[in-house]
């Protein structure tokens, strides 16, 4: 077993971006993670119950026993549709010991999602708990088994054939997670062991985890980004702390009562910890504060500076189809505070034109992204993985199949990475190409707004109009009424943006859906006023 504190070797620079891969190390099954801390440290500390890492091998293998001996033989599905519980942190490894493929289903998706899931992955054993189970009856999964969590501790010891580490082709189908398009139900995405593995082993390092860091794993861990505060922690030998909060303010008390040295989010709720009074002893162990699923704003950047002025900010972009592309390094950030910085350890990073071919130096064009940490495609999808995943660019050091984001990204001089838009999203105004991202931005820089979507609409005039949804920032409408409020805006963005870029309407709610990751719902904000 490789050491877990040892690192892969240096990056290489390679090609005109200097955001190429490193030598990639030897690949092993996700379940090896579980002897990737000291024997008796802390793994996993669960509402009050401590696992140590020698407890935690013996529960992935006691698991693992008991999957196989429920009759699945290698490759089935194995769903769990739970809170975090302590079935639902150690499925990942204990499904991959034995052989199977583990699908999260997110706790907060509806039925019919679930049952989507379900179906599509061909799942031959879901876990949830009662109350969830029934939520199910009468949508037509009498085909299922359906068995109730339970605590792993009533499982009988396991046999000393599955306390090794297994050994399973790494290159192998090891999780199917499910990801929310702009249209239609989820998809499936087909993650391998070395995936998973790579991922872990590239962010632990770039984040220099070190085996007495504490994470609190507030994610939901259907999520790539949450399943991974757990995989990279481990790897670096640390401790993880899984939470389901009702409110922010149980995410600062949690940050005080453990000493949690990591904590992982996504915009959305780094707006709603920022709004709150942070308790004493909150930030005394913080270490790094990471963010994905969203740009950060420079604003927002600013107030995690104030609340936590002694922890490293990671601002990071990626998707579920390669996991994680770039990061920005934390002493960059203050200078170039929009930037998705470079890319992060066994990623090569591309800029392809509208033909496909390499863009040389700066430039903007699609991000496309080779390396080991590309999936293995869409489940039972070759269309619609075929449309994304396609042979790499000529000129890529990896070479290979490379994802195509659909992601519209501008490098700099110094080679530093900015998010444009989704090239899909797009608003095309006037005969212009406007970013959604740059008007949200403009919004947001007015310290009026704490909240903001733009998007285009159909206008006979200008092609499209460009809509803005906003939530007010606390106390800035106290001295004005909406309309004053939406026209103080207005000529605000007026000063800091093109006048072509500036909103034909402004929405104000009081606030914006979430999706299921705690991201805002974009898809139905377009559903709802787009048109």
């Amino acid at each position: 077993m490789e050491d877990a504190q040892s690192q892969p070797s240096a990056p290489k620079p390679s090609g005109p971006q200097e955001l190429v891969a490193m030598e990639t190390p030897v690949s092993k099954t996700i379940d090896h993670l579980a002897f990737c801390g000291r024997e008796h440290s802390e793994a996993l500390v669960l509402r009050g119950s401590v696992l140590s890492y020698d407890m935690l091998n013996l529960r992935i293998a006691a698991l693992a026993q008991w999957l196989m001996s429920r009759g699945l033989v290698k490759g089935d599905r194995v769903a769990t549709w739970l809170n975090k519980t302590d079935i639902a942190c150690l499925m990942p490894l204990a499904a991959a010991r034995a052989g199977l493929v583990h699908v999260p289903v997110n706790p907060l998706l509806k039925a019919p999602q679930v049952k989507h899931i379900l179906f599509d992955s061909r799942t031959k054993l879901l876990i949830a708990n009662k109350a969830r189970l029934r939520l199910l009856d009468g949508v037509g999964v009498e085909a299922l088994q359906l068995v109730e969590d339970t605590t792993l501790a009533t499982l009988p010891e396991a046999e000393a054939q599955w306390r090794s580490g297994s050994d399973h082709d790494p290159d192998e189908l090891a999780a199917i997670l499910y990801t929310s398009g702009s249209t239609g139900m989820p998809k499936g995405v087909m993650l391998s062991h070395a995936n998973m593995w790579l991922g872990a082993v590239s962010v632990a390092q770039y984040l220099q985890m070190q085996a007495d860091d504490r994470t609190l794993c507030v994610l939901p861990l259907s999520f790539d980004y949450g399943q991974n505060q757990l995989l990279s922690t481990w790897y670096a030998g640390g401790a993880c702390y899984p939470i389901d909060y009702l409110t922010p303010r149980d995410v600062l008390k949690a940050l005080a009562k453990y000493r949690i040295t990591t904590l992982a989010a996504v915009p959305p709720l780094w707006v709603q910890l920022i709004e709150q009074d942070w308790p004493e002893g909150a930030t005394q162990s913080l270490r790094r504060l990471t963010n994905s699923g969203g740009a950060l704003t420079t604003g927002l950047i600013k107030a995690l500076q104030e609340k936590s002025p002694d922890s490293d900010i990671f601002p990071m972009y990626g998707l579920t189809e390669a996991f994680r592309s770039t990061y920005l390094p934390p002493h960059m950030v203050n200078d170039h505070p929009t930037s998705m910085g470079k890319a992060i350890p066994f990623a090569e990073i591309m800029l392809v034109d509208e033909k496909g071919q390499l863009i040389e130096g700066e430039g903007e064009g699609e991000l496309v992204h080779a390396g080991p940490l590309v999936s293995l495609g869409y489940w039972q999808d070759q269309e619609r993985t075929d449309r994304r995943f396609k042979t790499a660019p000529r000129g890529s050091v990896y070479g290979g199949i490379a994802v195509y984001s659909g992601d519209i990204v501008r490098r700099d001089a110094a080679g530093l990475l900015y998010f444009v838009g989704r090239n899909d999203a797009m608003i095309k105004s006037s005969g212009n190409r406007i970013s959604p991202s740059e008007v949200e931005e403009a919004a947001l820089s007015s310290n009026m707004v704490s909240e903001a979507v733009a998007m285009g609409r159909p206008d006979a005039r200008l092609g499209e109009s460009i809509l803005l949804i906003t939530r007010a920032a606390d106390g800035s409408l106290e001295d004005n009424d909406a309309q004053q409020w939406k026209d103080n805006l207005t000529k605000y963005m007026k000063t800091v943006i093109a006048g072509y870029m500036v909103p034909q309407e402004i929405v104000l709610l009081p606030s914006l859906p979430r999706n299921a990751n705690g991201k805002i719902d974009r898809s139905l904000l377009a559903k709802e006023y787009s048109q």
